[in-house]
């Protein structure tokens, strides 16, 4: 989790080293997505957070040349 301004921010690292069996967004399924609210609403029970809640996913795509590509997706879900 991270801040950015009066939003707080539930972050998802996803990493692959091809689109073979799709992106990296794409891996985040909706069991990934119940756990991420979970954790949200659990943040926010135990810290008694009243900001607002975001997700982003950062999609890691790895190169041969061990680089690799990165994108931010802010609000992937809605």
């Amino acid at each position: 989790m991270c801040r950015r301004g009066s939003s707080l921010f539930v972050v998802e690292v996803k990493a692959r080293a091809s689109d073979a069996f799709g992106t990296p967004l794409e891996a985040v399924g909706s069991r990934k997505r119940q756990a991420l609210r979970s954790a949200a609403a659990e943040y926010r029970a135990l810290t008694e957070w009243r900001g607002p809640i975001r997700y982003a996913v950062v999609a890691l795509t790895l190169r041969p040349d061990a680089t690799f590509d990165a994108e931010l997706i802010e609000d992937p879900f809605d």
